[in-house]
């Protein structure tokens, strides 16, 4: 039987990698970086002082903004605060926390990919659940795995 468990302790690392990948894979943040690069092309063809403020603003307001959310959402979410307990099996994802408990079917995953630093079980089309791999550690490898056995091919967005 294929199982793992596993503790995670959310982190504002985590959550603004989260942010960063959900914002700049999607339409608008991708357009966002756009216009402030040709705000700064601009810049650099007619020396007009408005385009270097207004391209460094667009493009290092949304950063910024999202990391200071993502430090204050890790203090202010209860669910945060503590450790989330994960088991993984055929059956799907349980969560545990204190005295709650919830699963979630392979079925419900609607993607899963994956940053440098995290794994996201995305459940809706902007919502996730964050698996640091910093503390998923050696069971990295294996939980991959078994994402891949029981996720939906089309829906898996990351590799070994």
């Amino acid at each position: 039987m294929d199982e793992i468990e596993f503790d995670v302790k959310m982190s504002a690392g985590a959550l603004y990698d989260f942010y960063l990948y959900t914002t700049y894979t999607s339409l608008t943040g991708m357009l966002g970086t756009l216009v402030g690069i040709l705000l700064l092309v601009n810049y650099a063809s007619y020396k007009e002082l408005a385009y270097l403020i207004f391209g460094l603003i667009v493009l290092f307001y949304l950063p910024v903004t999202l990391y200071i959310s993502a430090k204050k959402n890790v203090l202010l979410v209860d669910s945060f605060k503590k450790t989330l307990h994960y088991r993984l099996d055929e059956k799907g994802m349980e969560v545990s926390q204190d005295d709650t408990t919830q699963t979630l079917e392979w079925d419900g995953v609607v993607k899963v990919c994956a940053t440098a630093s995290n794994i996201f079980v995305f459940t809706t089309k902007k919502t996730a659940t964050i698996f640091p791999r910093k503390e998923l550690g050696e069971k990295t490898t294996a939980i991959i795995a078994l994402l891949s056995k029981y996720v939906e091919p089309k829906k898996m967005k990351i590799r070994f």
